[in-house]
């Protein structure tokens, strides 16, 4: 199936359609595994907003440590793999975890680690792979090891896969920067052969500069688009809307609501930038816990 989002035409910030937890129920556990970024707008911390403003409760475990601002990366700094694995299995024997979601798996090493406490302690948990592959520059952040690594041990234990069309590109081993969004679905099932369940391709741009995500599940595939909203604040986008499908599956939505709610809540969080640095700047992950 192939049809229009039904929040198209809501204005650039409207809320989600509200999920409450019942009285005396427990949020979502969303355990993240990814890298920090210490200016708060993407990785660990816009991860931890994220599934917070939506009402789930965020754990992590950080994979890397990043110096890096809002217009370029200064160092990088691998977390070492025992401890990478003793920070998930601390945090998954003890409080469990109803969704995992990862970022930035920056080697074959941290891959394994991640896809090893995953099968051992949390087998069952939804799991959605963010694969920070590619920067914004365009320069590959992986390599072929860790990208065999990544479709060998993770892919096929993905509930959802959330590619950007350049990482998209890099896991099909073409280049598909050129691609608009009618190869969007074919792209999107292609990757679903890889093994993880459900697809999203992500930043299609279709007529009118609106941005266009594709869907691929079991079913078929379901476009979504939206306007674009006309900023440059745009840091960690890719993170925030995984980190919000991650609390919604976590809590029990399917699927296509969890990823149109996840939608819902980026654009807001896009429109309210607050407009923090001299480069691609971060979203307003609170606001809709400042605006009641």
């Amino acid at each position: 199936m192939t049809d229009t989002d039904p929040d198209t035409a809501i204005d650039l910030g409207a809320r989600p359609a509200p999920v409450h937890r019942a009285p005396g129920t427990a949020p979502a556990r969303v355990l993240i595994a990814a890298g920090s970024d210490p200016g708060g707008g993407a990785g660990i911390q816009a991860d931890i907003k994220a599934v917070t403003a939506l009402g789930g409760f965020a754990m992590t475990a950080i994979t890397a440590v990043t110096v890096q601002d809002t217009k370029q990366v200064f160092g990088f700094h691998p977390v070492p793999l025992d401890t990478i694995r003793q920070q998930m299995s601390a945090v998954l024997a003890d409080i469990g975890a109803d969704a995992i979601k990862t970022g930035m798996l920056h080697s074959a090493g941290v891959i394994s680690t991640v896809a090893e406490m995953v099968a051992e302690y949390a087998p069952t948990a939804t799991l959605v792979v963010d694969p920070v592959m590619v920067a914004t520059s365009g320069d590959r952040l992986t390599d072929d090891t860790a990208l065999a690594a990544l479709k060998a041990e993770l892919l096929p234990r993905a509930t959802l896969l959330t590619p950007n069309l350049a990482e998209a590109g890099v896991l099909l081993g073409r280049d598909l920067s050129e691609a608009g969004p009618e190869t969007m679905p074919r792209v999107a099932a292609e990757l679903r052969a890889l093994g993880p369940d459900a697809v999203l391709v992500k930043g299609g741009r279709g007529e009118g500069g609106s941005i266009v995500d594709c869907l691929a599940v079991e079913g078929g595939t379901e476009t979504f688009a939206a306007p674009l909203i006309d900023t440059r604040h745009t840091h960690g986008t890719g993170c925030t809307l995984a980190s919000a499908i991650a609390e919604g599956l976590g809590r029990g939505l399917d699927m296509r609501a969890a990823v149109i709610r996840a939608r819902a809540y980026l654009r807001g969080a896009i429109a309210r930038a607050p407009g923090f640095g001299g480069g691609h700047g971060p979203l307003d992950h609170g606001w809709m816990i400042a605006e009641g």
